[in-house]
């Protein structure tokens, strides 16, 4: 990392325009890199920075997110020496809700997130079927 600025969420956050939630959000859609570090220990430098800043030009521009990362992407694929291109692993994204104590759900970013009415919905129909389970194998 020759990154010298370090940057909590917030200050890159206030830095580039946008809230902290922003920040979380551009990382897990791949629109900039994860911090460095991990935990209390994780920070940002100025190629975040300047990457939050290019996203919000090209949402001036009229662009969507999803155009945004597809060019992105496929700006980090093209920098890579065609010798390396094969050795790229697929990735997907996918975000875990936990439902109840003991049952998550993983939901793939090709996938729409369930609304939290239809979160809760499903939450309930586990509680209930769960519990339904457990009736039957003590009874």
């Amino acid at each position: 990392m020759n990154d010298a600025k370090r940057f909590s969420v917030g200050q890159l956050a206030e830095l580039g325009g946008v809230s902290r939630r922003t920040v979380r959000y551009y990382v897990q859609e791949g629109l900039i890199p994860a911090p460095y570090g991990v935990g209390r220990g994780s920070h940002y430098g100025t190629k975040h920075l300047e990457e939050i800043l290019r996203v919000k030009a090209m949402q001036e521009q009229g662009m969507t997110l999803e155009t945004i990362r597809r060019r992105i992407s496929s700006e980090s694929t093209a920098s890579v020496p065609m010798a390396d291109v094969h050795a790229l692993v697929p990735r997907s994204r996918w975000t875990r809700m936990e439902l109840m104590p003991g049952v998550e759900i993983h939901i793939s970013s090709r996938r729409r997130v369930p609304t939290p009415t239809e979160l809760e919905e499903l939450a309930d129909w586990c509680r209930r079927r769960f519990r339904q389970d457990t009736e039957e194998n003590d009874g």
